[in-house]
């Protein structure tokens, strides 16, 4: 892995969890949402520190490049990402729909 890429990635994993950090301090997101995203800024940061590692994964998966290798963890981060932001809406959802109900019921109830 070139110095170059090794260097924007740990520059990319610090501006991420600088950015998560600032947002948790500012409380604009609870914890247990932020900690999908810390864990992907230590997944990126570990792929430049530990390049060896992911050398053998790379070569062991075909990948010709590791530029490539780390194309594809950024697409199954934000693919996991997303699939854990899904949830999340879902899971809001049904208490949006739950909430909405027994509202209804009170002011049913006043009447």
């Amino acid at each position: 892995m070139s110095i170059s890429l090794r260097l924007g990635l740990v520059i990319v994993s610090l501006v991420l969890l600088i950015v998560v950090l600032m947002q948790l301090r500012k409380r604009r997101i609870p914890v247990k949402y932020s900690l999908v995203w810390m864990l992907s800024s230590l997944i990126i940061l570990l792929i430049a520190i530990v390049p060896g590692l992911f050398v053998t994964i790379a070569n062991y998966l075909g990948f010709v490049t590791m530029s490539n290798l780390v194309i594809a963890m950024f697409i199954f981060i934000l693919l996991m990402i997303s699939l854990t932001l899904t949830v999340i809406v879902s899971s809001q959802r049904k208490k949006i729909t739950l909430l909405m109900q027994e509202v209804s019921m009170i002011k049913s109830g006043e009447k």
